[in-house]
């Protein structure tokens, strides 16, 4: 049984949009307004309507915690308001300033997705308010997107109708073309499928598109960390932030920690600094702490070299010549680092990077065997 009991009549335009949380129902609008209704009688609340917004409101959402709403506009905007009294928390910028059709909060609140009709992606983080990674599809408008359960994924939707898997570092896991004529919204289920393979959750994710279908997908991850050797701790150039400052604190180098966060030290960097960066960037004034400094990475370079001679040469892509993470198989029988030969094949190589034979197919596929040969191997070297 199916039975109206209200109707909202408030807006001055089409109605884009409209967000539940505990509370409280949201709603934006090509009149540059997002509205706020309390459940419990549907009246508007004393702060609503929300202005801010110079052009059209196509999105908007509620943190997982309902606390904040975000919306997002024409204007190149993405606004996080506070629901107990309407005030902005934040206005983030899409760095292009093309206009952002959608947005979406990862379940924990930590992090937000706003997707722009110029193919740019950014993932916000939802609590410092700043710019934490930034992509773009090639193709058509962001007008879809949805986090996995877990948070450690999420699904973007173009009006080209390519679907894009990203993980929670901006790297591109999967595209295709999922609908002809344009992707107008998807959605993962909220419980993963029964049956799972040891070490993987597989979730079921619906995209609805304007050529009148609807596909169920089956996306799988792994989930079970404590098989997968860490790799980071491994490898000094894959290190996070975090890593790194639990290297200086493990190396009597604790004071400098919030130095290193503030200017976004990672493995990489980390292995790039010299004396002049640490006295001219970083700003260390003490020349027995730049020369300690110095020293300790000098140490890590040497284990870095020393840990990649021993690296078995069928674990390295022939392309990036480093350890592969994700190996892939090409139609010329060699195996690559995935993101190395989408890379490759995006730039119009159709040829081998090994034979330079023009590629019989541009299907690359995982190569499982491979890739658990390399966490074998990563696993007895962390117990040496």
């Amino acid at each position: 049984m199916v039975k109206l009991i209200h109707t909202l009549a408030d807006h001055d335009d089409d109605v884009n949009c409209c967000a539940f949380s505990s509370s409280l129902l949201a709603t934006c609008s090509l009149d540059k307004t997002i509205r706020l209704y309390s459940l419990s009688d549907f009246t508007e609340v004393p702060y609503s309507p929300l202005k801010f917004h110079t052009y059209a409101v196509h999105c908007c959402c509620f943190s997982p915690s309902g606390h904040i709403l975000a919306s997002c506009s024409t204007d190149g905007t993405t606004v996080l308001w506070d629901v107990q009294n309407g005030q902005i928390l934040a206005v983030m910028e899409q760095p292009s300033g093309s206009p952002v059709r959608v947005c979406r909060f990862s379940p924990d609140s930590t992090c937000l997705v706003s997707g722009a009709s110029d193919g740019t992606v950014v993932l916000w983080n939802a609590q410092s308010y700043k710019l934490h990674r930034c992509a773009s599809v090639k193709d058509g408008s962001l007008v879809a997107c949805a986090f996995s359960p877990p948070g450690n994924l999420f699904v973007t939707g173009s009006s080209c109708g390519d679907l894009t898997v990203w993980d929670d570092k901006m790297r591109c896991l999967h595209n295709e073309k999922a609908h002809d004529l344009g992707i107008t919204c998807c959605d993962f289920s909220s419980q993963p499928v029964p049956g799972g393979e040891e070490g993987l959750q597989f979730f079921q994710l619906a995209s609805c598109g304007q050529d009148c279908q609807i596909k169920i997908w089956v996306i799988s991850f792994i989930h079970i960390l404590a098989k997968i050797p860490d790799q980071p701790k491994q490898f000094t150039e894959n290190w996070s932030e975090d890593d790194v400052s639990n290297w200086l604190c493990t190396e009597g180098l604790e004071d400098l920690v919030d130095i290193f966060k503030m200017n976004n030290i990672d493995g990489r960097e980390l292995l790039n600094l010299t004396k002049e960066s640490l006295a001219d960037d970083l700003k260390i004034e003490s020349l027995g702490l730049r020369s300690k400094v110095l020293r300790k990475i000098e140490e890590l370079r040497t284990k870095v070299k020393t840990l990649s001679s021993e690296i078995p040469d069928e674990f390295i892509c022939p392309i990036t010549r480093e350890l592969m993470k994700d190996p892939v198989i090409a139609s010329d029988g060699y195996s690559y680092e995935k993101e190395a030969m989408e890379n490759w094949i995006s730039k119009k190589k159709r040829t081998s990077p090994m034979t330079n034979l023009v590629l019989s197919s541009m299907i690359l596929t995982p190569n499982r065997t491979l890739k658990m040969a390399i966490n074998r191997w990563l696993s007895e070297t962390h117990q040496k």
